[in-house]
């Protein structure tokens, strides 16, 4: 006998440096969903071979934006595939008005559970501190924070050896544009979502341990997620 499953639709909002990325990983780790970023699901679609994907490097390759209209058919691409019945984390979508209504429409649509909002607040004064304290290995990309001047000492690797080195875009001018890109993009729709009981604001300028367990005492408390049975061939009927 099969035990039933909780379908958990997740979005994560949260400026550069919130450490989106760092909770994503956690939050797909405990739940065994899937962490989905805006990135991965162009590269997803690209990969395909599809006629979207090949649309989607085209306008990639010619350093356009990706329109609201072809995002959404990636998103809906990418979320009506099979490691996604049990759920699954949006990291970057959706980004506008427009794009949360498909969003509305499309979980709808194929039967999921209404998503659960979180947002990682910090301060603009703590990301430049974050970001300028950031580093990352040369050679196999892990990130790191360290403590003092990360210019005035030499810091390495605790996986491969290699020397770590700083992010081109985490210097103080990159990192206020970063914010301020994130801010006029992202606010009419976090401005959306707080009107709604699944919103939950994280305060998320402390150590990521204790991030993760606001985070995860939210998810656990919050009105129930959508039961998910398992029938035959693989399908869940959704209740």
């Amino acid at each position: 006998m099969t035990n039933n499953v909780q379908q958990r639709i997740l979005i994560l909002f949260g400026p550069p440096g919130s450490g989106k990325g760092t909770q994503a990983a956690l939050l797909a780790a405990h739940y065994a969903i899937p962490s989905i970023s805006t990135g991965e699901m162009l590269r997803h679609e690209c990969d395909s071979g599809s006629a979207l994907g090949l649309s989607v490097k085209a306008i990639l390759a010619a350093g356009d934006l990706v329109s609201d209209e072809v995002m959404n058919q990636v998103v809906a691409n990418r979320l009506r595939q099979p490691d996604c019945k049990r759920g699954f984390i949006l990291d970057g979508y959706p980004r506008t008005v427009a794009q949360v209504r498909f969003l509305d429409t499309l979980l709808a649509s194929i039967g999921a559970a209404d998503p659960l909002i979180l947002h990682l607040a910090i301060g603009a004064n703590e990301v430049v501190e974050r970001l300028t304290h950031r580093l990352q290995c040369s050679a196999c990309g892990k990130i790191f924070h360290v403590d003092g001047d990360p210019d005035e000492h030499a810091f390495f690797c605790d996986r491969d050896g290699s020397k770590l080195v700083h992010r081109p875009d985490d210097n103080p001018v990159s990192i206020a544009e970063r914010i301020h890109v994130y801010e006029a993009t992202s606010c009419s729709v976090v401005d959306r979502y707080k009107a709604g009981p699944a919103y939950h604001r994280i305060l998320a300028g402390r150590r990521p341990s204790d991030v993760f367990d606001d985070l995860l005492n939210v998810i656990e408390t919050a009105r129930p997620h959508r039961l998910l049975t398992p029938v035959a061939m693989g399908f869940y009927a959704v209740h």
